[in-house]
Parts: C-alpha cells; sequence; structure tokens
C-alpha cells in the first residue's frame, strides 16, 4: 500500500499514471463557499505543462481540467473537490523496449523491487506527470491564503549559470523562468546545447513568499520548515532544500547570523514571523539521456516546468498551517 496523499487538514490525494487514461487529485478540507471553476485551474496548469519550448518535453497535452465533485454553483461545498485531467497525447508503446529493464537514475528499479509490479510507461507514478494534480491542488491552497500573499517561484541557476538579479516581471517571459534577463539569455545556450548533444543539467529553484502569514507552523515536529522540506522532498526532481542563509549559515559567525533577519527565511523556531520567506530547492539533471533521451521525449533541464509545482506546494503547505492555526486558536 502506497502513500499517495499529503497534508493534515487541507490534504490533497492524487492518483494516475503518466501514460494511463488520467490523473486526478482529490482535495478534502477546502472551506465553504470559495469561488472555483475550471478557468481558475487553466493558467497555472499551461505553466507546468509539456512542448512550451524547444527546450522542454514535445508531448502535447491540453491539461484541460475538469471539476467533477465538491463545486455546486461555482462555489466550494465544504465537501471533498476533485478534479481529473485526461492525458491525450500518451504513447505507452514507446515505452516497450523497457519493460524488462530499468533506466539508470530513474525510480524503475525500486518500484519493482518493493511492488514486484512496475508500470514501465514512462515511470508510471514516478513520472513528474504526477505534478499535475498538485499544481491543482496549489491553486485551490492559493484560495485560502490571504489575499495579499505573494509566491513567486523563479530559476535562481540552471548548470554553472546563477541569476545576478531579480526582476520578477520577466521570470515569465523566458522560457527557463529565470528572473534574470542576462543570464536567461546564457541558461537557454547552455541547455540548447546540451540537448542537442543528448544530455540534460539541472538546476536552483528559488520560492519567494511575500505577506505570508504570521504564526504559522508548530514548534516541534510540525515546523513551517520541516513542512516545507517534506512537500519540496517529496517531488521527484528535487534532490536538497534550504531556506533563508540555508547552508550559508554552517559558514557564518553566530554574530553573522543575526545581524540580517534575512538569513532567517522568515522562520523562527519553525514558526512564521510574517516576514518574507525565501525556500530553495535543487534540481537534479533528467537521468533521461544519451539514446533514451534521442528516442523519448524529455526535457532537458526540467527546472523551469518544477517552478510553478514548487509553487503550488508552499500553497498547500502554508494553507494547511493557517487552517491548523485558525482550529488552535
Amino acid at each position: 500500500m502506497a502513500s499517495n496523499s499529503f497534508g493534515e487538514i487541507l490534504r490533497i490525494a492524487t492518483f494516475g499514471e503518466s501514460h494511463g487514461a488520467a490523473l486526478g487529485v482529490v482535495v478534502d478540507g477546502v472551506p465553504a463557499g470559495l469561488t472555483l471553476s475550471e478557468a481558475d485551474l487553466l493558467p497555472e496548469l499551461a505553466r507546468r505543462r509539456p512542448a512550451q519550448s524547444d527546450i522542454s518535453s514535445p508531448r502535447k497535452e491540453s491539461d484541460r481540467p475538469e471539476i467533477v465533485a465538491g463545486v455546486f454553483e461555482g462555489r466550494t461545498t465544504g465537501m471533498p473537490v476533485a478534479v481529473l485531467v485526461r492525458n491525450e497525447d500518451a504513447r505507452p508503446q514507446d515505452y516497450e523496449a523497457l519493460r524488462e529493464r530499468v533506466r539508470p537514475g530513474h525510480a524503475d528499479e525500486t518500484y519493482a523491487a518493493k511492488y514486484a509490479v512496475r508500470d514501465h510507461r514512462g515511470g508510471g507514478r514516478s513520472s513528474g506527470r504526477e505534478t499535475v494534480a498538485r499544481v491543482v491542488g496549489g491553486v485551490i491552497a492559493r484560495k485560502i491564503l490571504p489575499p495579499t500573499t505573494r509566491i513567486v517561484g523563479h530559476a535562481l541557476s540552471i548548470g554553472p549559470h546563477r541569476a545576478r538579479t531579480f526582476d520578477a516581471a520577466t521570470i515569465e517571459q523566458n522560457p527557463l523562468r529565470c528572473a534574470d534577463p542576462e543570464q536567461a539569455r546564457a541558461m537557454l545556450a547552455f541547455v540548447q546545447q546540451l540537448r542537442d548533444a543528448g544530455d540534460s543539467c539541472g538546476g536552483v529553484v528559488e520560492v519567494r513568499v511575500a505577506d505570508p502569514p504570521p504564526q504559522v507552523g508548530e514548534p516541534v515536529f510540525g515546523k513551517l520548515k520541516a513542512r516545507l522540506a517534506d512537500a519540496f522532498l517529496s517531488i521527484g526532481a528535487v534532490t536538497g532544500f534550504e531556506y533563508g542563509a540555508g547552508f550559508g549559515a554552517a559558514a557564518m559567525k553566530g554574530s553573522e547570523y543575526v545581524a540580517d533577519r534575512s538569513n532567517f527565511g522568515g522562520i523562527l523556531g519553525g514558526i512564521s514571523t510574517g516576514e518574507p520567506i525565501v525556500v530553495r530547492a535543487a534540481i537534479k539533471p533528467s537521468s533521461s539521456t544519451g539514446d533514451v533521451a534521442k528516442r523519448g521525449r524529455h526535457d532537458p533541464c526540467i527546472v523551469p516546468r518544477v517552478v510553478p509545482v514548487l509553487e503550488a506546494m508552499t500553497a498547500l503547505v502554508l494553507a494547511d498551517l493557517l487552517l491548523l492555526h485558525r482550529a488552535l486558536r
């Protein structure tokens, strides 16, 4: 039996495989009376879907959501909200050669050993396509957060190239979702070179939360930083997590650390201060390289498509802890 749910009060349960009939999510704990339509879900799903540029997977998916439960006359009912996204461009036949062998760096090996049954069609549940459901949940979560809370993710680095400036208005104007236009051009050239060679690269995504709700997060095991780390590291492509000064704090003197509150990342004692929250995730290179990359439909750099997923998981954590905080108060 596998765990496919996340959250305490606001809880998502996701289902579906990369090359199955559909993917979806059931979101429980949604307060009644929130306005919600399929049109609300489209912009974020469009940011995550493939075939956005020549450096993303060419798989053609419209990712049109169907709300099948929990909404009546445009408002949530307080019952579980269920959303379905059908696969339109699945090609299970492309993976027939992988039925009896595993791909290096993928979950194929461990899934087969754990369950003795493996969906070889593009990784099944371990595919990045699973994140469709998370993005849907994130849209709903944002409706629970205060209207002034803003969650913005961007590609802080890709390969050896790192953003030096931050201009939020430019993030959606380049295929890498980098907030530094100059570095975005260097990143693009780097990824294109790797794509042509059948190789791939990773990077770092930073998520900034402006005006987050204060006092969310529990002081011991339910710390905000722990819940965010759990959320981020549950994404297949994520290999590391940090907040505030992160690993840089290890090289600081105590006097240096406390001199700049941005080092705290908006979290003290596991509880949000109300100041901006800054978290980062390390994204691994795609494990599909060489002949596998040339035969299949893979991203040479998954970083830009992870950005909306990390934003969604941030929203889910904050909304869940906000509802818990209200319940405790």
